[in-house]
C-alpha cells in the first residue's frame, strides 16, 4: 500500500496534513484498492513499554514470508 501511496504524492508538495490525507485518500490501484485516510489527534504517551507476559499474549498470525516484519496481531476471542 505505501508503495502506491508514495506513487500517488510524486512530485505533489505535502504541505500540510489536509493535503497529506487528500492525497492518501485518494490512491487507487488498477486491482482495485482504495485506501482510506484520516488525521489521530489522539496524544500517545512516550516512552511506554510493553512487558514480556503482554507480548507472550498478543495473537500474532506470522507470515510464511519475512515473518519477523509481515505479521497479523488479532483480536482477544
Amino acid at each position: 500500500m505505501f508503495s502506491f501511496i508514495s506513487m500517488n504524492w510524486k512530485g505533489k508538495p505535502l504541505e500540510n496534513y489536509e493535503s497529506i490525507l487528500k492525497l492518501i485518500s485518494e490512491t487507487k490501484t488498477k486491482g482495485g484498492l482504495k485506501i482510506e485516510s484520516r488525521l489521530d489527534t489522539k496524544k500517545y504517551e512516550k516512552g511506554k513499554k510493553i512487558t514480556k507476559e503482554d507480548f507472550a499474549n498478543l495473537s500474532l498470525e506470522f507470515k510464511n514470508k519475512f515473518p519477523l516484519w509481515n505479521y497479523t496481531i488479532k483480536p482477544f476471542e
